[in-house]
C-alpha cells in the first residue's frame, strides 16, 4: 500500500445507470473530517503495477460515516472498482484539493453534466443559499431523487429527449437570475457557462477534471492554465473561479 493510503471497507457497490455506479464505503479509522463538497479521493483496488495509477472521485455524499461516490466506468481501474463487492477493501487517500465556497448567499445554480452531479449533490445539502439545480445527460437521467429535498427546482435536459428539454442544459440556464453559479461537467459545458455568466456579470465557479497520479500536488500531472499561470486540479483546485481558467479552443 502506497504512503499515506489507508483500508476502506466497502459497504455498497450498485450499477445505477448505463456504466455508472454509486459506490459506499466506510474507513474503519478517525480522522477530522471525512470531506467538504468538491473534495475527492485516490482510490485503488488493484496491486502496485497493474494498472499503476489510482483514480481521483469526487466525494459525492457523507452520511453516518459512509462516503459515497459515483463513477462512471471508463478504463481499466474504473472497471476493476465495478466488481468489487461488500466486504472488498479499497486503498483511500484522502479528503484532498479544495472544495466549493459553502458562504455564497442568494440565489444559486447549480449546473452538471453527466456524472459531473455527483459533487453536486453534497454541495446541495450543505449549501444554506436558494438553489435550483440545472442537470444534463446524454440519455439517462439518474440520482434525481437524491436532490429533490434540497433544491428550490429542477431542471433536466437530455440530449435525445427521453427526458426533460431535448437539447444541452445550457439551453435553459438563465444566468441572469441568479448570484452565482456553480458547475461541473464536461469542458465545452463548463466553457459555455462561463461565457454565458460573464456576459451578465455573474461569477461562477468550476470544479475541473483532470488525470491525476498523485492527488497531492507533488508530480504536475494535473495542472491546467489559468490567468495568473499553471495550477494545479489536486491542489490548488478542482474547484477555481470560472473567470481565472483558460479554456483551450
Amino acid at each position: 500500500m502506497q504512503e499515506g493510503y489507508r483500508k476502506g471497507k466497502i459497504e455498497s457497490n450498485i450499477q445505477i445507470a448505463s456504466n455508472i455506479y454509486e459506490l459506499k464505503i466506510s474507513l474503519p479509522y478517525t480522522c477530522d473530517s471525512l470531506g467538504e463538497p468538491g473534495q475527492f479521493y485516490m482510490l485503488r483496488g488493484w496491486g502496485a503495477m497493474d494498472p499503476f495509477l489510482p483514480r481521483p472521485i469526487s466525494i459525492c455524499d457523507i452520511s453516518h460515516g459512509i462516503i459515497t461516490f459515483l463513477y462512471e466506468v471508463r478504463g481499466r481501474g474504473t472497471h476493476i472498482i465495478s466488481k468489487l463487492g461488500p466486504g472488498d477493501e479499497l486503498e483511500v487517500l484522502g479528503p484532498l484539493g479544495k472544495g466549493f465556497n459553502l458562504d455564497l448567499e442568494g440565489s444559486i445554480a447549480l449546473v452538471s453534466g453527466g456524472i459531473g452531479i455527483a459533487p453536486m449533490i453534497y454541495l446541495a445539502k450543505r449549501l444554506d443559499a436558494i438553489k435550483d439545480f440545472y442537470c444534463g445527460f446524454r440519455k439517462e437521467a439518474y440520482y434525481i431523487d437524491k436532490l429533490k429535498d434540497h433544491v428550490n427546482s429542477i431542471f433536466i435536459s437530455t440530449e435525445e429527449g427521453s427526458i426533460g428539454h431535448k437539447g444541452f442544459i445550457t439551453d435553459l440556464l438563465k444566468p441572469e437570475k441568479y448570484k452565482g453559479v456553480i458547475a461541473c461537467g464536461p469542458i465545452p459545458m463548463m466553457k459555455k457557462v462561463v461565457e454565458m455568466c460573464k456576459h451578465e456579470g455573474v461569477p461562477t465557479y468550476i470544479s475541473m477534471e483532470n488525470r491525476m497520479a498523485c492527488g497531492i500536488g507533488a508530480c504536475l500531472g494535473c495542472t491546467i492554465q489559468t490567468s495568473s499561470g499553471m495550477k494545479r486540479v489536486c491542489k490548488e483546485g478542482p474547484v477555481f473561479s470560472g473567470e481565472e481558467v483558460v479554456f483551450s479552443d
